[in-house]
């Protein structure tokens, strides 16, 4: 069986770097890149006492999570603006991660061969491109590096109950948490696992009156100090998200609207992992949901609930891998909207892995006869491997740059203002300035108070020599939102351009009280408002 492990983990590596393989001469892509990496001074400045302090206190797009930002420093300083040092890095995660897992389902169940599925199913499915391939998710991969490291060394735990290994276990998962909050139910999946595969719940309750309880509390009690670093590790994040203006929706949408988004999320989740189609960065939120849509959803969501309750005994497998994927699913699912995004590929990157263990369990039970089923699952299984190999190394292809990503986009989804408006600032960025106000002019008819396109296509406008048309949409752009500061910015650099001090300098000024202060800080700026 050593030879078999040997191959199996050195077949992971090499089909996952071939699948992933183009991600080496994609770029970054202007949506959170710039943030976390290429217009980031804390991070390109190095490794030194402020830096690290910054990255311990640092809320970065919504997120407290200091060893990520530690991790794009250490990458700067390899790499700096070479793109590809940065996704590679991610990639090696990514097969850490597949590996950890494959050894995890392996050592538990003492299943080769369906553990095998189980981890190249999740190392190979398309949905794990958005994870691996867009540099700002570094956070993803390197959290779930650390989760799944934490889950192997539970089990050596789960065997001999030592306290060096309960702390590794521990401390792993605190890195996962500084990676990113999205383990925070690791509890919850910790108690799952000790139904099943590690069967511990069992022996706990088959044990003598006298050593139930005890038992049973110790599972329980075992489990306090991670259920704290959760409470922890939710306070801070709800906090950096609030702080950081993430949480915006809340107080829109009324919480039945937020369940229904939340319903229709577990199945829309379940289509990708079935027929991973159409898959793109960014998912506009619907606002209007069909009752009938969400009854009929929930109405599935309840059955198979239902049933996979029925079999927990028979069928301990289908359980724990059903609510691996609702539970882990909970923080992301909607409940609390964070963001405008409906749903997001990245958000399947731990819950994709309960469906893979139902599959890669379940299937064979199918077939009754064991000959048959090496006849037709071993060859079906290649096959689904190969099929997934070649959509994500297609998927990778649309991460090329910032044209490539959104020009897809705009492709799979409808009506999406995001996506034009990072489509109008790339095109603007190559100064294809034209293509740019294209691009704003589509946002405006969609969403006429989008208050940012009023204030690109300005941008674009008097790059072209159109002042006036400029001035105009940075009009716009502030009586929509008084305190844009970008817009009053632009707007100086408009009037002072065209040799309008005071307005110019009157602008600048007020620019720099909301916090922009490139005009005023400027050469141009001191010499002719001063």
């Amino acid at each position: 069986m050593k030879k078999n492990t040997y191959f199996i983990i050195i077949f992971l590596m090499v089909i996952s770097c071939i699948a992933f393989g183009r991600i080496e001469g994609n770029d970054f892509i202007n949506y959170d890149d710039n943030k976390y990496i290429t217009e980031n001074d804390n991070i390109q400045s190095g490794f030194n006492s402020k830096n690290i302090k910054w990255a311990f206190t640092a809320i970065v797009v919504g997120n407290w999570h200091p060893l990520t930002l530690l991790s794009h420093m250490l990458d700067w300083k390899l790499f700096e603006a070479n793109a590809s040092g940065h996704h590679l890095v991610s990639l090696i995660l990514h097969i850490g991660t597949v590996i950890f897992l494959f050894l995890f389902l392996y050592k538990t169940t003492n299943d080769i061969w369906p553990s095998a599925f189980s981890a190249a199913f999740f190392a190979l499915h398309p949905l794990r491109v958005e994870s691996v391939a867009w540099a700002a998710e570094r956070k993803d991969v390197l959290s779930m590096f650390f989760g799944m490291a934490c889950l192997y060394a539970y089990v050596f735990y789960a065997e001999k109950t030592k306290i060096l290994q309960y702390m590794l276990c521990l401390i792993l998962f605190a890195l996962a948490l500084m990676s990113k909050p999205m383990l925070v139910t690791l509890p919850f999946l910790l108690m799952l696992l000790d139904y099943w595969p590690l069967g511990r719940w069992q022996r706990a309750l088959s044990a003598s009156s006298n050593c139930k309880f005890k038992l049973s509390c110790n599972l329980i009690l075992e489990k306090v100090p991670f259920i704290l670093l959760t409470i922890f590790s939710s306070i801070i994040t709800f906090w950096a998200q609030k702080k950081d203006g993430a949480i915006n929706m809340l107080g829109v949408l009324p919480p039945q609207e937020r369940a229904s988004n939340a319903i229709i999320s577990y199945i829309d989740y379940l289509g990708k992992i079935f027929l991973p189609m159409n898959l793109t960065v960014f998912y506009p939120y619907e606002l209007s949901i069909p009752i009938w849509k969400v009854v009929i959803f929930a109405i599935i969501v309840t059955l198979i609930t239902l049933t996979v309750v029925y079999y927990f005994k028979k069928l301990p497998f289908l359980f724990t891998g059903w609510f691996w994927y609702l539970g882990t699913l909970v923080p992301v699912i909607g409940l609390v909207q964070v963001g405008k995004q409906a749903m997001a590929d990245r958000y399947t990157y731990l819950p994709s892995i309960g469906i893979a263990i139902m599959l890669a369990w379940g299937i064979p039970l199918l077939f009754s006869r064991r000959d048959i089923r090496e006849k037709i699952l071993f060859p079906t299984a290649i096959i689904i491997i190969f099929v997934m190999a070649v959509l994500t190394w297609m998927q990778c292809g649309y991460w090329k740059n910032s044209i490539e990503i959104w020009s897809h986009t705009l492709r799979v989804t409808n009506n999406n203002v995001l996506a034009y408006s990072r489509l109008g600032n790339a095109y603007g960025k190559l100064k294809k300035y034209h293509k740019a106000i294209d691009n704003f002019n589509e946002i405006i008819r969609i969403q006429p108070d989008y208050v940012i396109a009023y204030n690109g296509r300005g941008i674009s406008y008097n790059a072209i020599g159109q002042a006036k048309r400029a001035i105009d949409d940075f009009n716009k752009a502030i009586s929509l939102k008084p305190d844009y500061a970008d817009a009053w910015s632009n707007r100086a650099f408009t009037y002072l351009n065209q040799g309008d001090n005071i307005l110019g300098c009157s602008d600048a000024k007020k620019a720099c009280e909301l916090g922009n202060c490139k005009i005023w800080d400027s050469r141009v700026g001191k010499r002719l408002c001063h």
